[in-house]
C-alpha cells in the first residue's frame, strides 16, 4: 500500500458525503496516479464538484477517507494545500485591477510568499499562461478565456505538484477551449498532475490520459482513457457504405451484427461477443446483391462508452 500511495497524488476509500437525505458521493474508490491528466467524468449533479470540495479541505466527509499527495484530507490540508493549485467554480476576480494587480494580491495573501520575489513571481505566472501582452488590462475587459487563464496563473504563483480544475472551459467559447486545453497539455508535459472534472467528452478524450466516470453519487469506472472505451465496444461498431442499407441491415442481421441502424447511405451495428470472420461477412453481403462502397470497423467512442456505463447522455461537444 505504501508504494502505491506515493505513485497516487490523490486516494479516496469508501468516500461519502450526505446532505439530508441526499447521498451526493457514495463510497467512493478513487486513485489518481502521479503524472496524469486524469479527467473526473460525468454529467452535472453527478457528484464531481462535491468531491473536488472534500479533497480539497473546503467539506467534511461523511464517511470514508481521502488522501491528497499521500497526506489524510481535511486534517493535513495546512501542509498539502500550498502544493496543490486550484480552480473551482471559476476565478474570483476584481474586475477594477490590471491583470497583473490581480495575481500581485493573490501573492501577497500567501503567507509562504517571499514578497522580494514577487514581481518575477507575478511576471512567470502570466507569462506561463500568455497573458502578458494583458498584464496591464483590467481584468473586467477580459474575455472568459482569458479570466480563466488569469485563473490558472493564480494557482501557478508557487510550483505545484497538483493542479485541481473544476470544469475549466465552462462557458468559453471555442477558442477559449482550445487555449484552456492548451495550457493543460504543457503544464502535464512539465510533471504536474492535472485533476480535470468536466461533463464534456470531447475534453477529456483530447487532453486526459486517465479518467473516471460518475453517475448519481456512484463511480462506474476508472482507468486509462483507451481502455474504458475499448472496454465497453470490444472490437467497436461495424460500418457498411451502400446504396442497399435495408438489405445490408437483413444480412448483418442474420450473421449476428446486433440493433443494425441506418442513417442514409451507411448501416453501423454492434459486433457480438464472438463475431463472424469479416471477409466473411463482406463477402455474405455481395452475394446477396448488396453493392459494398465503403466497409470496416469504427473505434468505440467515450460518448460510446460512457452512455453504455451511465445510461445517461453527457454534452459532447467540445
Amino acid at each position: 500500500m505504501g508504494a502505491d500511495r506515493q505513485d497516487a497524488v490523490i486516494e479516496t476509500h469508501r468516500l461519502a458525503k450526505r446532505y439530508h437525505r441526499t447521498l451526493a458521493v457514495d463510497a467512493l474508490d478513487l486513485r489518481v496516479p502521479r503524472g496524469s491528466v486524469f479527467g473526473f467524468l460525468g454529467p452535472n449533479g453527478s457528484g464531481k464538484t462535491t468531491t473536488i470540495r472534500m479533497l480539497m479541505g473546503l467539506i467534511t466527509p461523511t464517511a470514508g477517507t481521502a488522501r491528497v499527495l499521500g497526506a489524510p484530507m481535511p486534517g493535513a490540508a495546512r501542509t498539502v494545500l500550498p502544493k496543490v493549485g486550484a480552480l473551482i467554480e471559476g476565478p474570483a476576480l476584481y474586475g477594477f485591477l490590471s491583470g497583473r494587480d490581480n495575481l500581485v494580491r493573490y501573492d501577497a495573501a500567501d503567507p509562504t510568499a517571499d514578497p522580494r520575489t514577487r514581481r518575477a513571481r507575478v511576471g512567470a505566472a502570466l507569462d506561463r499562461v500568455g497573458l502578458t501582452p494583458a498584464a496591464a488590462k483590467k481584468a473586467k475587459a477580459y474575455s472568459l478565456g482569458m479570466k480563466q487563464r488569469l485563473g490558472l496563473a493564480a494557482a501557478l504563483l508557487q510550483p505545484r505538484e497538483l493542479l485541481v480544475l473544476d470544469e475549466p472551459t465552462n462557458g468559453l467559447d471555442p477558442q477559449g477551449m482550445r487555449e484552456i486545453r492548451s495550457l493543460v497539455r504543457a503544464l502535464a508535459a512539465d510533471g504536474t498532475t492535472v485533476f480535470l472534472s468536466s461533463h464534456l467528452l470531447d475534453e477529456i478524450e483530447q487532453v486526459c490520459t486517465h479518467a473516471a466516470v460518475m453517475a448519481r453519487g456512484r463511480l462506474i469506472t476508472q482507468g486509462p482513457v483507451a481502455e474504458l472505451s475499448a472496454g465497453v465496444r470490444g472490437r467497436g461498431r461495424l460500418a457498411v457504405g451502400t446504396p442497399d442499407p435495408r438489405a445490408a441491415a437483413k444480412v448483418l442481421t442474420a450473421h449476428g451484427v446486433k440493433d443494425p441502424v441506418i442513417a442514409g447511405d451507411r448501416v453501423t451495428g454492434e459486433l457480438p461477443a464472438d463475431p463472424p470472420d469479416l471477409a466473411d461477412l463482406n463477402a455474405a453481403l455481395v452475394a446477396a446483391g448488396v453493392r459494398v462502397r465503403a466497409f470496416g470497423l469504427e473505434r468505440a467512442s467515450l460518448e460510446d462508452a460512457f452512455v453504455a456505463l451511465t445510461g445517461e447522455g453527457f454534452d459532447v461537444a467540445g
